[in-house]
């Protein structure tokens, strides 16, 4: 009887980190999602403000506010869809097998930081052609919402997102030295290059289109929380791809039709 009891307070106390964990993750998710909305609407603040204004006066987003929205981005977007890799991971450092969770979700955090880099100068060089509608940028956009569709149909978007969708796998392959931080933050960056790897395309027709698009925003969040938890993930992936391929063709012919995406 007393085993019993322990063993239930053991379950007890680990249903109880488990909740804890994922209040924790959705609320960094929505702190994401709050600052995401404040960043687009000073920026659909300062486009009003600067109507008329010649480009050469209007005042970009630095650098580094961009690299805070866009990780506020990611973690609105990508926290709920990695949340059972890091309640399994969260498990094993309960027990004293790997660092804290935070060394973890730092790595993870940190290879998509890094992506922010290039994301930065794509979006400086598209966000104000996008707004005046003009047919390069419309263009540009079309291209990336084909490439983007032909991905979700690789053999390497299925290989990533396969990785994704077994949390208990990824770790099997990649949970080395999890008891040291800089193995856990490792692993945690691993486990961002599958993300990118699943996602990457993704991420580039939302700069294509303007970063910051609340819309674009969510619907891309559903579609990656869908595709790594979803049963029927791997279709949805397959079904979204002909839908983007048929998008840029669009964009490609009509790159006007760019200002309805906005």
């Amino acid at each position: 009887m007393g085993a019993d009891l322990r063993a239930s307070d053991v379950r007890g106390v680990a249903g109880n980190r488990d909740i804890w964990l994922q209040a924790g993750l959705l609320i960094l998710a929505a702190l994401g999602w709050w600052w995401s909305a404040y960043t687009a609407g000073e920026m659909a603040g300062d486009e009003a403000s600067m109507d008329g204004m010649p480009m050469a006066q209007q005042p970009a987003m630095s650098f580094v506010a961009f690299l805070v929205a866009w990780v506020a981005m990611m973690a609105a977007m990508m926290f709920p869809a990695v949340l059972p890799v890091v309640r399994l991971y969260a498990r094993a450092a309960a027990n004293g097998q790997a660092a804290p969770v935070a060394v973890f979700v730092g790595g993870y955090i940190a290879l998509w930081g890094l992506v922010g880099v290039p994301a930065y100068f794509a979006w400086s060089r598209l966000n104000e052609p996008l707004m005046t509608g003009s047919s390069w940028a419309g263009r540009v956009a079309g291209g990336v919402a084909l490439a983007a569709g032909l991905y979700q149909l690789t053999p390497l978007k299925s290989v990533c997102l396969r990785h994704c969708r077994s949390p208990l796998s990824f770790f099997m392959r990649h949970g080395k030295h999890l008891d040291r931080p800089v193995g856990a933050f490792v692993a945690g960056a691993r486990h961002g290059m599958f993300c990118i790897g699943c996602c990457w395309m993704l991420m580039a027709l939302l700069i294509a289109f303007g970063a910051m698009q609340l819309v674009w925003m969510v619907v891309f969040a559903v579609l990656i929380l869908l595709e790594k938890l979803a049963p029927f993930g791997e279709q949805l992936a397959r079904v979204t791809g002909v839908a983007l391929v048929i998008l840029g063709a669009t964009l490609l012919v009509r790159p006007d039709f760019v200002t309805y995406l906005l």
